[in-house]
């Protein structure tokens, strides 16, 4: 499963990170060339807030995941 999500601050970051860190599967994030784990508060820092980056999970995902983070979805 893609989806397309939009960080706006720290604290968003900080959020997305908790959510992705509960789920039980790999979450990754994809912005440009760059790819990185979801579960790191760094990595997520790093690749920048205030841009849309592409989110790769298992369509097997934890409904939770998907509602924790929901918010962040931008069409």
């Amino acid at each position: 499963m893609k989806f397309k999500i939009r960080l706006e601050n720290t604290q968003d970051a900080e959020e997305f990170v908790t959510a992705a860190a509960k789920c039980g599967g790999d979450v990754d994030l994809h912005s440009g060339v760059v790819y990185i784990d979801g579960k790191s508060l760094l990595g997520v820092l790093a690749m920048g807030i205030k841009r849309d980056m592409d989110v790769y999970v298992a369509d097997h995902i934890e409904p939770s995941f998907k509602n924790a983070v929901k918010k962040f979805v931008v069409a």
